[in-house]
């Protein structure tokens, strides 16, 4: 993230209020808050319970704007040089430590009682500290794994897979069978690079080396890649995997089109709405060298230029009650963040959710360093490039790693 926002962090109140469309001409305290996209469930959520905040607060307005998560960075960079940054975010927490170090980000410790801060769970919150400051609060978490339709395994002969041989032998086993794709592999948007981390983490490898140099250069790195492509070059992917996204992957496992699939909690709502007669399991990734799933939280972020903090900290205490929680966790198919939802029969008795829980203890996060996203978009170019065949695997990471050390100061 390349950009200075000392001269937004100066606009003056009036600015960033009258940016907002739709602000109202009334002698209240306005609360402008930018909200992540999840599903089409989550612009209705968050304005339901605003609504019912202001019923118990009839002085403060929440202003909400939903914007898909595609376009969401562009979006807040674009309003922070602009000086109409929003007072609160939904923010992918990856992109937290370049906001801590321009000064966008309020550290929340002061704002946090000891009763409050004790409701989060500690694996969700860590993510948001940084230099021992709590730049935000966990509003959202998953951890990954894989779907098998088991009715397509069943027909193919085939057994749902534990390690990467068994992987593949199931895909070759379900090549057979008319209009089915053996497995989905995403190949561009948002989280291109993390589907081949979970190849990568899998194989024994990692993003970054002790060192903090760039894990793409390593025999395990060229391994994950190498899998992939060879998936792609039998024909054990669906064609052209460049040309679909994560939700177009997902589209296509409901559809009863696809084998196998990586995916996150909150495809398991949508299956059960959209395709409640599927048959599928929730499996850990296929094991190389090493146990691994992705650990991803997103953060509700104070903006430091706000002036209505103290309005806007009362909306995010209320934003955290048990009832607003448990709504959003289980209509989106989030983990839980909060150890009272945590304990709720759905959380701790449904074995979907078990599935995805199960790899918690060995889950890898995105490493918390500057210019991430920098970073992930060099890897993503990287894989699109090796499974288009416009490089050889070894030559494409290799020079990958080159250009992420450089970034890093490496």
């Amino acid at each position: 993230m390349n950009f200075s926002i000392r001269s937004a962090m100066t606009a003056s109140a009036l600015a960033v209020g009258m940016a907002w469309a739709g602000a109202p001409a009334l002698a209240e305290t306005q609360v402008n808050f930018t909200v992540a996209e999840y599903s089409s469930k989550t612009g209705p959520f968050f304005q339901e319970m605003a609504d019912a905040f202001q019923q118990e607060n009839p002085d403060i307005k929440i202003n909400i704007q939903v914007v898909p998560w595609d376009t969401l960075l562009q979006r807040l960079t674009t309003d922070i040089a602009g000086g109409q940054a929003p007072d609160i975010s939904i923010i992918g927490t990856r992109w937290l430590v370049d906001f801590e170090q321009q000064g966008i980000a309020e550290p929340v410790d002061s704002y946090l009682t000891p009763e409050f801060k004790a409701t989060f769970i500690d694996t969700f919150m860590s993510p948001s500290v940084i230099d021992g400051k709590i730049m935000g609060l966990p509003v959202a978490a998953s951890a990954r794994a894989m779907l098998v339709n088991t009715e397509l395994l069943d027909k193919a002969g085939a057994k749902a897979p534990t390690n990467w041989d068994e992987f593949y032998e199931a895909a070759k086993k379900l090549k057979t069978l008319p209009d089915v794709f053996p497995f989905g592999l995403q190949g561009k948007e948002i989280e291109t690079d993390a589907y081949y981390y979970y190849s990568l983490w899998t194989h024994g490898g990692d993003i970054l080396k002790a060192d903090g140099t760039s894990g793409l250069d390593t025999p395990e790195a060229l391994a994950a890649a190498t899998l992939y492509k060879k998936l792609i070059d039998e024909g054990l992917t669906q064609p052209s995997p460049t040309n679909y996204n994560r939700e177009e992957i997902f589209n296509m496992f409901k559809q009863g089109k696809l084998g196998m699939v990586f995916t996150f909690p909150m495809l398991i709502p949508q299956i059960k709405a959209e395709a409640p007669n599927l048959k599928y399991a929730v499996m850990p990734f296929p094991e190389g060298k090493a146990k691994a799933t992705y650990g991803v939280t997103d953060t509700l972020m104070l903006f430091s230029s706000s002036q209505v903090k103290k309005e806007a900290w009362k909306f995010i205490e209320f934003s955290y009650r048990d009832e607003w929680r448990q709504k959003f966790d289980l209509g989106e198919g989030f983990l839980p963040v909060t150890k009272n939802v945590a304990t709720l029969d759905n959380f701790t008795k449904d074995p979907d959710i078990a599935g995805f829980a199960a790899g918690l203890p060995y889950a890898k996060f995105a490493p918390t360093i500057a210019n991430w996203e920098e970073i992930a978009d060099v890897t993503v170019r990287t894989m699109q490039q090796i499974y288009l065949g416009q490089a050889q695997p070894e030559e494409a990471l290799k020079a990958a790693a080159a250009e992420i050390n450089k970034i890093r100061g490496k």
